[in-house]
């Protein structure tokens, strides 16, 4: 086993959600092993509300973890791997149509420094308009990828898991 990738879906979801389900298949050809947290109980609380139970079951997940697994998020999974990455060791973040704020939330989205970090987004969400995570990445000088699609990112899945392919790279996990 290489390591443990922790997967968690976007609002409105589930953890059978098809962008955190083709990268846990592609990671785990690969030899990791994947954990895909079920925040829908969470969810029903609303979004602003969902931030702080979302962001104690993900660190609850990783403390269960055997080392510092890499993160991969969607919309508000992206949020809630953020912020649980600057309370916990972690080895990356990989993070789709990043929210760079949730209303009603009273902080900001944020990453550790340190983190091996890619951030992928579409020029056409409308649900997390790319203004908010083209700014952030630009104060951090973190790696964006902007692709021609929408939130859902669907049109760009064959992209997303080549990105993510080179992302794993870093610990050997592709050829």
């Amino acid at each position: 086993m290489r390591g443990q990738i922790i997967l968690s879906h976007g609002s409105d979801s589930g953890p059978d959600a098809t962008k955190v389900s083709v990268l846990a298949a592609f990671a785990e050809s690969l030899g990791w092993q994947t954990h895909r947290p079920d925040y829908r109980e969470d969810d029903a609380n609303g979004f602003a509300d969902s931030v702080a139970p979302r962001v104690a079951r993900l660190l609850a997940a990783i403390d269960a973890a055997e080392a510092p697994p890499v993160l991969v998020g969607s919309s508000m999974g992206s949020f809630v791997s953020g912020l649980a990455a600057l309370e916990r060791p972690v080895a990356g973040l990989f993070l789709l149509a990043t929210p760079s704020e949730i209303p009603g939330y009273p902080g900001p989205f944020n990453v550790p420094g340190e983190v091996p970090t890619l951030l992928l987004h579409g020029w056409q969400d409308d649900v997390c308009p790319p203004e908010g995570v083209l700014a952030f990445a630009a104060r951090r000088r973190l790696p964006l990828l902007m692709v021609d699609d929408d939130h859902r990112l669907s049109a760009s899945v064959d992209r997303i898991v080549d990105e993510f392919g080179l992302f794993l790279a870093q610990w050997g996990a592709a050829a």
